[in-house]
């Protein structure tokens, strides 16, 4: 193994302990060992295909993040059971192998990204927040003509959008088993064409993609700036609605906002039906509690203490789901009842960080509005001054207001490296000595942001 890969997954796991706490680190990410590093690709083992799954869903996206900030040039990161790396494995490890995101079927067809169990139609909350989306979401599944070409999901991190399109796959797979469903992250997207081109196999890529009746690709916006990409996902989308399949998309912004996305496609991506997921509200957030708890069969925790986290967490679902994931398996190691005395000393580190949470979304949204640029600029190459500060005026409250890092921050800013991000931190910090107005702006913005 390369010894470089083996210090930065060292690295990785710190920031996962120091992140999540001893109790989970040990429970379930120190079982985890670095398998191997490859052509931008992270392989990761686990020694059970539960743990794979309960890794994948609840952790995966924190991991995925720690191992760009220590290798920009890794564009996916799998999860797969140690097992059925070993020769000689039983039939119910050649199940689990089968289902590994980097393998492939006897016929070389790609595995699509793995499904989680959990994300199910009949799992899903419904509120005021996501009301059109989840219709939408039922509509596609339901019915085997096309209803809207794309189904366009779109939302901040952690509001549900991910699971919508798995219970859409899930839904169809059980419902009308003989249509066939792809559904891939764009990075495995991505990771898939490369592959096709390093192997001259561009046409079984095509042929593949265009061989399915529902296609589903997760977080379009990774593709802002991969021309080669975009290029190939918009001669399958055109094809695919030829053909008259199935497209549902997710992105973390609306079509119109996908800056570094080409004009053409992102036309294309409006032209069915655009479903937004706001932020939840509080109704839907004691909602969502109460059916986790539903679903776990956890008895021992009472509604205060549930009312006291969908008041306190705000800042998305699967954050909300975690807090009462860490709780419930605190509570059970330790053996204490879950009252809110537990629940603040356990949750504290969570809870102070809500207390100050704004999102980057709304950072942008707010300097834009103060600056009278569009919001679409804070994504943007555009580099007039007129754009290029309050830019960075975004980036330096972002670091600031949030506890995301900086390759997290960048992404946000149409997919910028951290060293740029440092340097709009950097740049801002020192004007704000030497230009009375800026700091004026800057207090007024963080004060606004705040309230």
């Amino acid at each position: 193994m390369d010894q470089a890969a083996e210090a930065r997954w060292e690295r990785v796991r710190a920031r996962l302990r120091a992140e999540f706490g001893d109790a989970a680190f040990n429970s379930w990410l120190k079982p985890l060992s670095l398998y191997r590093s490859y052509d931008g690709a992270v392989e990761l083992a686990a020694p059970t295909r539960f743990m794979r799954d309960w890794v994948a869903s609840h952790y995966g996206e924190r991991v995925r993040s720690f191992w760009r900030g220590e290798d920009p040039e890794v564009r996916d990161v799998v999860i797969v059971v140690s097992s059925a790396l070993q020769p000689g494995r039983g039939d119910d490890d050649a199940e689990d192998a089968a289902a590994e995101p980097a393998a492939e079927e006897r016929d070389g067809q790609p595995v699509t990204s793995p499904l989680d169990p959990r994300f199910r139609f009949q799992n899903f909350v419904v509120g005021r927040s996501n009301e059109l989306a989840y219709a939408a979401a039922r509509r596609v599944a339901d019915n085997a003509d096309v209803q809207f070409n794309p189904l366009f999901l779109y939302g901040g991190v952690g509001l549900g959008k991910t699971h919508l399109m798995h219970a859409i796959a899930w839904h169809i797979s059980q419902r009308q088993p003989g249509r066939q469903v792809m559904y891939l992250s764009a990075e495995k997207f991505m990771y898939l064409f490369i592959r096709a081109l390093r192997e001259k196999d561009s046409i079984g890529f095509k042929q593949r993609l265009r061989a399915v009746d529902v296609l589903m690709i997760d977080d379009v916006q990774f593709f802002s700036r991969k021309d080669s990409t975009q290029e190939e996902f918009f001669h399958t989308f055109n094809a695919l609605v030829d053909l008259n399949r199935q497209i549902v998309i997710s992105a973390d912004r609306s079509p119109s906002d996908l800056e570094d996305i080409e004009e053409r496609i992102r036309s294309r991506l409006g032209w069915g039906l655009v479903a937004d997921i706001h932020q939840t509200d509080y109704e839907l957030r004691l909602g969502i509690l109460q059916a986790k708890v539903k679903q776990t069969g956890a008895r021992a925790i009472g509604e205060k203490v549930l009312e006291f986290l969908a008041h306190r967490i705000t800042s998305n679902v699967r954050e909300l789901e975690g807090a009462l994931n860490r709780l419930l398996a605190y509570a059970n190691l330790v053996g204490r009842p879950i009252t809110l005395e537990l629940t603040q000393e356990v949750l504290q580190d969570l809870l102070r960080a809500n207390d100050r949470r704004v999102t980057i979304d709304e950072i942008q949204k707010k300097v834009a509005q103060h600056y009278n640029i569009r919001l679409a600029d804070m994504h943007s190459a555009r580099r007039a001054r007129n754009v290029a500060r309050p830019r960075q005026v975004a980036m330096f409250l972002a670091k600031q207001l949030t506890t995301r890092s900086l390759p997290e921050i960048g992404n946000k800013f149409g997919g910028r490296d951290h060293t740029t991000v440092m340097h709009a931190v950097k740049r801002i910090e020192e004007l704000r000595q030497t230009d009375s107005t800026l700091a004026e702006d800057i207090d007024l913005l963080r004060r606004m942001l705040e309230g």
